[in-house]
């Protein structure tokens, strides 16, 4: 199968490139790992000095939680504010690209407004119909997950697969090149149910679908790069019996390193010093 080479911001990603990795910034009190939480200036830019030291690539900023079984919808004023007082903050930090994890096109139009080089949209241009306009008009590059709105059962590889394939098309009616964009098969966001409209509902038992999914990553690529997020997420909680997502790193990197070898390119994660030594 042949492994195309894309570019996130002005980083190649893919094909024989090393595995790159992405430090997650949230400015959400809400989030899940509190440790991943950082509010005000000197604390976002001491992180992200953090990050950039210990081999960071990109650091994606999000203002707003997603988790699938957390109350977490915030207005958009508010994820836009948070957003981008801390893009803002670390422009001034790093030259590391910055990737904005958010769903919502007026949140990703000011990010995109500042110079921000990446939308991580965790619903693939899916859930705001404003979004592929906003894409259009400003072309950045592009995380796109897995994700529908209506239940879906069956093959849940298969039916990842298609879900990636519709917002590659979503994508390419708004005029993005496939070298600007990288998938994800959304660990974590397939749940039988949930408490916001982030996540894709399943009948299936979500922890064997995520497992299924790591298992079968190469063949979910469709020829692109392909980046994973697992760190700290409640499927590794689940099968290690650890509530506690501080208590989760061990069971992360073991799942970060399956990845590598099943063909991810990109390892989005919390610890960064921690994934660079496990996966080099």
């Amino acid at each position: 199968m042949i492994s195309y080479v894309n570019k996130l911001g002005a980083v190649r990603v893919g094909g024989s490139y090393p595995v790159r990795i992405m430090g997650i910034l949230n400015t959400s009190p809400e989030s899940f790992y509190k440790k991943s939480i950082s509010i005000g200036r000197q604390k976002i830019i001491d992180v992200v000095h953090r990050m950039e030291e210990e081999g960071a690539d990109f650091i994606d900023v999000g203002g707003m939680s997603t988790a699938p079984y957390l109350s977490t919808m915030v207005p958009e004023k508010i994820e836009m504010a948070r957003v981008i007082n801390a893009v803002k903050i670390i422009q001034r930090a790093t030259n590391l690209p910055i990737s904005v994890d958010t769903c919502r096109a007026t949140v990703a139009k000011e990010a995109l407004e500042l110079g921000v080089d990446i939308i991580n949209d965790v619903t693939g241009l899916k859930y705001d119909i404003m979004m592929p306009k906003i894409i259009e008009r400003y072309c950045p590059s592009l995380i796109l997950c897995a994700y529908s709105k209506k239940t879906i059962t069956g093959n849940q590889v298969r039916e990842t697969k298609k879900l990636l394939k519709k917002s590659l098309e979503i994508a390419k009616s708004a005029k993005i090149p496939r070298t600007k964009i990288v998938l994800d098969p959304a660990i974590g966001f397939f749940r039988k149910k949930g408490n916001n409209s982030f996540f894709t509902r399943i009948n299936s038992d979500w922890v064997k679908r995520d497992l299924l999914i790591l298992k079968n990553l190469r063949s979910i690529k469709l020829s692109m790069p392909l980046l994973v997020s697992v760190s700290n997420k409640s499927f590794i909680g689940k099968i290690l019996k650890k509530n506690n997502p501080s208590a989760r790193i061990a069971g992360s990197l073991a799942a970060e390193v399956v990845c590598v070898l099943n063909g991810a390119d990109i390892i989005r994660t919390h610890n960064v010093a921690e994934t660079k030594e496990a996966i080099t």
